[in-house]
């Protein structure tokens, strides 16, 4: 948040009423495109207020502006300047950029945005919005610096002084042949310096990592990371060049894949999403299915308690244990899973250490099973003045942390085996599985000891 940001608000909110447009254009002027989003997007003003304070931006700076903002903020500037101001913006935007904006809207307003667009930067964007959101075409651009593979470096100079000024990024030139096929990079340094009668096919590097235009946005990011580049080209099937991915994109597809994880996880897929735009039948429909799993094993977890009746009337002390027992299964196996899921999504885990993740969260909550089952099960055993009472809390602590450990990273892992976003094997899931896991564990030892413990 920017300092002094409700100071701000008010002097812009003041100079509005006084219609002292010229200062507040001035004012605009010494902020960063990403600060005047966040002012236009908590200013409380009505759409008309907003929208004169965003036509006094020039159209580059709008732009930049535009794709900063929340839908929310959008559609309060659509109302109060139309559609054609908004499409003369979206003309200034990057094409990747305009094409990740529209596809939030309904496809009406979208067509009608595309339609008033000039013809040439409405085809790109058309193209764009062709392909799945969350492939790597859906977040390219098509705004890149391609050069022929049987040029000179002098020739792709002359190239890269047309080409550059409309290019999303230059630190990366890519070779392509006659058929427009990747075959090599070469970085602009290494262009710069080299002898001008040379051969770009000379002097390209070869092996060019590239990416699928199908391949999964998380996937992207993966290959992005991994070889820390500022840009990753995009080619289709037959190996031709169709756009570029750069790493500011990367960093919206972290941080969108990261939220969606968590939510997931959680079991509100509804707040992948702008939580104040969505529907409440859409937070509905997303949460009761796991709400209802929940409730299922809630009610199997009581016929569990059931046929402890017996136990629980002859020595009361056993129920003490329950909400204890079965929480700290629940947080392990959380936990856990927490830690898998991650593991997944950033690629640490796949195939090849699937058993040494599966060891190593067993032996974990094996340990912590010990540590703490010793502790409660010693407490047990001095509050209730019971050894018998003691050594049962004590073996179902460990028992119970050690099948939630082990739940908690097979689910996840068995989730991705099959297909299944792991991130869905949410906590709800896995916690209500160990209540029931736990129970069994708590009610064989109380029935095997129950003589013992009368």
């Amino acid at each position: 948040m920017i300092q002094n940001e409700q100071k701000i608000m008010q002097l812009f909110i003041n100079l509005l009423e006084e219609q002292k447009y010229d200062r507040i254009k001035e004012i605009l002027g010494r902020y960063q495109p990403a600060d005047i989003a966040e002012i236009l997007g908590n200013m409380d003003v009505d759409d008309a207020e907003r929208g004169e304070i965003f036509k006094l931006l020039d159209k580059g700076a709008a732009a930049l502006v535009l794709d900063m903002l929340d839908i929310g903020t959008i559609t309060s500037l659509l109302n109060a300047l139309g559609p054609q101001y908004i499409a003369e913006i979206l003309n200034e935007m990057s094409s990747d950029d305009a094409a990740d904006l529209l596809g939030h809207f309904p496809e009406e307003l979208r067509n009608t945005l595309l339609g008033l667009m000039q013809a040439e930067d409405a085809g790109e964007v058309q193209e764009l919005l062709e392909y799945d959101i969350e492939s790597a075409g859906g977040i390219m651009t098509t705004e890149y610096v391609a050069i022929p593979k049987d040029i000179t470096a002098g020739r792709a100079i002359e190239i890269l002084r047309k080409t550059a000024p409309d290019a999303e990024t230059i630190y990366y030139v890519y070779v392509v042949d006659s058929q427009n096929r990747l075959v090599g990079v070469i970085s602009l340094r290494e262009l710069i310096v080299a002898d001008p009668n040379t051969l770009i096919e000379n002097i390209m590097h070869r092996k060019v990592i590239s990416v699928s235009v199908d391949m999964d946005q998380e996937e992207v990011a993966e290959v992005v990371s991994k070889y820390d580049f500022l840009a990753v080209p995009v080619v289709d099937k037959d190996s031709r060049l169709v756009g570029i991915i750069t790493v500011d994109d990367i960093i919206d597809v972290i941080y969108e894949e990261a939220a969606e994880d968590i939510f997931r996880l959680g079991g509100s897929t509804d707040l992948v999403d702008d939580y104040v735009e969505a529907r409440i039948s859409r937070a509905l429909k997303s949460r009761l299915p796991w709400l209802f799993v929940t409730m299922l094993e809630g009610i199997i977890a009581g016929q569990v308690l059931h046929g402890l009746e017996n136990e629980l009337r002859a020595v009361v002390a056993l129920a003490f244990f329950i909400p204890l027992l079965t929480g700290m299964g629940g947080n392990v196996g959380t936990q856990s899973a927490t830690v898998t899921v991650r593991g997944l999504a950033t690629g640490d885990i796949d195939e090849n250490n699937v058993f040494s993740v599966i060891s190593r969260e067993l032996l974990t909550g094996v340990l912590l099973g010990v540590i703490n089952g010793v502790l409660v099960g010693s407490i047990a055993w001095v509050w209730q003045k019971n050894a018998v009472l003691g050594l049962i809390v004590g073996l179902a602590m460990i028992g119970n942390m050690t099948t939630a450990a082990l739940m908690g990273a097979l689910v996840p892992l068995t989730f991705k085996k099959v297909g299944i976003d792991p991130a869905v094997a949410s906590a709800p899931f896995i916690t209500a599985s160990i209540d029931i896991t736990g129970l069994l564990i708590y009610s064989t030892l109380a029935s095997l000891f129950i003589g013992f413990l009368l």
